[in-house]
């Protein structure tokens, strides 16, 4: 893996998988998409959905735990904070050779730099919500919050898809 294509990609897939609006029935399609995208592949995951803080979609997917809740949550709390991925700023953390509590003095009980959390943005407006998965690698939780935002909104998955490693 390759730290700087990966976080080149990352603000891409930022960049270009934004909404032109976002609302309950979007986060709706969204999460349903999200867990039938899960369940055909036979992911045991948790999915979140949340408008301003505000949860609008969650399924808790046979073989998910309530860990993977809780880990959903300190990805919510990165990406609000940050505006970014939670797995940009993993990478970010450790290409730096650090972590969240070093550099910022937050507690991993609450943040956690871990593949799975994603910003909801509305083109002209900025992040809105979030997106969250947890249950696989962190790269694949990561991975398919994009492949199925990329089928949502009409971007060809192989333009902003992670390097196989």
């Amino acid at each position: 893996m390759n730290l700087d294509a990966d976080l080149a990609r990352i603000a891409l897939q930022e960049e270009r998988l934004q909404f032109e609006s976002f609302g309950p029935d979007t986060a709706w399609a969204l999460g349903c998409r999200l867990r039938e995208a899960a369940v055909a592949a036979g992911h045991r995951v948790a999915i979140e959905v949340c408008q301003n803080g505000f949860p609008l979609f969650y399924s808790a997917l046979a073989g998910s735990s309530p860990d993977n809740a809780d880990w959903i949550r300190r990805k919510r709390n990165v990406v609000e904070r940050f505006h970014k991925s939670s797995y940009a700023l993993c990478l970010m953390m450790e290409k730096r050779g650090s972590t969240l509590t070093e550099r910022y003095g937050i507690p991993l009980s609450e943040y956690v730099a871990a593949g799975g959390g994603f910003p909801v943005r509305v083109r002209g407006t900025g992040v809105v919500g979030f997106i969250g998965v947890s249950g696989l690698a962190q790269r694949d939780d990561h991975g398919l919050i994009v492949e199925v935002l990329a089928g949502m909104l009409g971007v060809a998955l192989a333009e902003v898809a992670l390097a196989a490693e």
